[in-house]
């Protein structure tokens, strides 16, 4: 069947506004590919089920609409770490802000250098972990993306990387629309640690696909904040092997509207995957986490935790699914999602799903929606902690075990510290 009159022809007008980037013959076949699928999906819709919590409308659109530039963040996420920073300015990478990408043990280069080579590791990933990630779920935009990025980077770790790698995202331009796509690949035995922060650009697609062989480790650590007018789509497609470790947490504070997807397949035995959220939103906010994680081997274990503070009309969504494949026993499973309205505008919409094929594992879920705990306000306040004050402890709490799956303790501080600040700036 195919697409309705006014989905095919919105698809098309958005194709023919892109421009595929030129590339070696396996780059053009998986984009070419990639643009064959969004053709069929055609872009979301609310009467799509994984999209009906969130209006795809901003970015479905040829132009983003405009969004205002905020002051820089002062000073900006993960400056006091020791690591090597790739600078994006608005979608573009930008040589001469970037640090020496030269480290040992880490090969690390532009998509559009390595997309022109005819040999290149990326070969073998580019596009195919998100293609993996279409079925059963249908992610246009992670297509779109494939298709069309402009810019990004493909990494290799082959031992253990003690420098983490920095992406920062730079927004000056109130137009700017940014494709990147990244291509990560963790050896075996190798360990990477990859963090990510600012705006991006006005409206914001991103890709990256990660697999990490036997006994490689991956930690993620994203900051998307300051510019409150900005959208974003991002997409995390992970493939797991024996023994591999792959953790993820972002903390969303502020933005219209912020869609994070994240496809995680556990391949090969015992590996452990825990992927994390904590945002906190104001106003004209609205953000959804999408995870989809596979176990398709013997005792892995997968975690996933959310937690989200909303308020004065700010909506929050939450859609996660753990699927047990046939023979994948002793799996250990757990999603737990979570609100703190902070008045009685705000909005938490949430669909938990398990779908389990073997018989000896443990999964769990469970999604609440409440309201500070007077009881603990009234104690807090007893003691001599003003209103504000009292409330900000109390939602910093309830944070923490989002941010508890941060094993850096030193990055943990950081994101502790920015919480703090968006608290006290959105007092009363």
């Amino acid at each position: 069947m195919g697409l309705p009159a006014d989905k095919s022809d919105a698809t098309a007008d958005r194709l023919a506004a892109l421009t595929m980037p030129d590339g070696a013959s396996w780059a053009r076949i998986a984009r070419e590919a990639a643009s064959t699928r969004f053709q069929a999906m055609g872009l979301p819709g609310r009467r799509d089920e994984y999209w009906r919590f969130t209006q795809p409308d901003t970015l479905n659109a040829i132009q983003p609409p405009e969004a205002a530039l905020y002051p820089p963040e002062d000073p900006p996420a993960f400056s006091a770490l020791d690591r090597l920073s790739v600078v994006f300015r608005d979608g573009i990478f930008d040589p001469e802000a970037s640090d020496d990408l030269a480290l040992e043990g880490l090969e690390i280069e532009r998509l559009s250098t390595a997309t022109q080579a005819d040999f290149h590791w990326a070969k073998d990933l580019y596009g195919v972990l998100e293609t993996r990630g279409q079925d059963p779920v249908e992610r246009p935009f992670a297509a779109l993306n494939t298709a069309f990025a402009t810019d990004g980077v493909v990494l290799r770790a082959t031992k253990k990387i003690l420098k983490p790698i920095h992406f920062r995202y730079l927004h000056e331009k109130t137009d700017s629309d940014a494709i990147l796509h990244f291509v990560v690949r963790v050896e075996e035995g190798a360990e990477l640690t990859l963090l990510e922060g600012g705006p991006a650009a006005a409206r914001f697609n991103k890709c990256m696909e990660i697999d990490v062989a036997d006994r490689g480790s991956f930690h993620h650590i994203r900051a998307q904040g300051r510019d409150h007018e900005r959208r974003a789509v991002t997409h995390l497609f992970a493939r797991l092997g024996e023994e591999s470790t792959f953790k993820s947490f972002t903390l969303t504070a502020n933005g219209r509207l912020t869609r994070n997807e994240a496809v995680i397949e556990l391949t090969g035995d015992n590996a452990t995957a825990h992927i994390a959220g904590a945002a906190v939103g104001d106003g004209d906010f609205h953000h959804d986490d999408t995870v989809f994680v596979t176990h398709d081997a013997v005792n892995c274990e997968s975690r996933q935790v959310f937690k989200k503070v909303l308020k004065n009309g700010a909506v929050g969504a939450f859609q996660g699914k753990i699927l047990v494949k046939e023979g994948a026993q002793k799996t250990d499973g757990y999603q737990i999602s979570q609100s703190l309205l902070l008045d009685e505008d705000a909005q938490f919409l949430a669909k938990p799903e398990l779908e389990i094929y073997a018989d000896d594992v443990i999964c769990s879920h469970g999604s609440t929606t409440g309201a500070i705990d007077e009881e603990a306000l009234f104690y807090l306040r007893s003691r001599g902690v003003s209103a504000s004050e009292a409330q900000d402890l109390l939602v910093l709490a309830f944070l923490a075990e989002a941010i508890e799956e941060i094993e850096s303790e030193e990055i943990a501080d950081d994101i502790l510290t920015r919480l703090e600040s968006w608290l006290v700036r959105h007092r009363g």
